[in-house]
């Protein structure tokens, strides 16, 4: 069954109707903190690869083609690449930021893609991240318990009640205070590579 993440028309209306709720701020944040060569992992249809400056040279990957059609019309002079989080198609050290966007809810193995990204990111480099949450309220949280299987099977895989940030942690990250925000259940910080 295709999910919502499939349908690209789908998908860039309610991103469309998030980002003038707020989310559009905070995808300003993601790119505004990018330098160099940078992977916009699980670019989508390119909503967030208009926002880099001149100084960064995006790549974009994604898994889905219907997704990267719709990013190249976006943003045409963006490198876009078929593959998925876990499996990285590239050198190790060869970007100096990874900026993941609404990405790591959908990974099926986020410790493995988290993995990947340490991998193909260079030592000095930050891994910019905004994704939606577990819920901190108890009753929330059980809530997103109870729905996930439901949510993953119509959404095309996002799990709403992933602990990200701790998952990012365990991955051998250190999320740094500064920039780092949070709106109900969405997070947004970058991360560094802990030596």
């Amino acid at each position: 069954m295709r999910g919502l993440e499939q349908i690209p028309w789908l998908y860039d209306g309610l991103c469309a109707v998030l980002e003038r709720t707020g989310l559009a701020s905070w995808r300003r944040w993601l790119a505004a903190g990018a330098r160099g060569r940078t992977l916009d992992l699980g670019c989508g249809t390119g909503r967030g690869l208009t926002l880099y400056g001149p100084d960064v040279r995006a790549v974009g990957l994604d898994p889905a083609w219907d997704s990267l059609g719709r990013a190249r019309r976006r943003a045409p002079a963006v490198a876009l690449v078929q593959g998925s989080a876990e499996a990285l198609p590239f050198r190790d050290g060869t970007f100096d930021t990874v900026v993941a966007s609404l990405v790591f809810c959908s990974v099926p193995e986020p410790a493995r893609g988290l993995a990947e990204v340490r991998r193909v990111m260079r030592a000095d480099g930050r891994l910019r991240m905004l994704e939606h949450v577990r819920s901190r309220r108890a009753w929330k949280a059980k809530f997103q318990d109870r729905v996930q299987p439901l949510w993953t099977r119509l959404s095309g895989g996002c799990h709403p009640n992933r602990d990200t940030e701790r998952t990012v942690e365990a991955a051998g990250f250190v999320i740094e205070a500064e920039g780092r925000s949070e709106m109900a259940d969405m997070r947004r910080f970058s991360a560094r590579a802990r030596c």
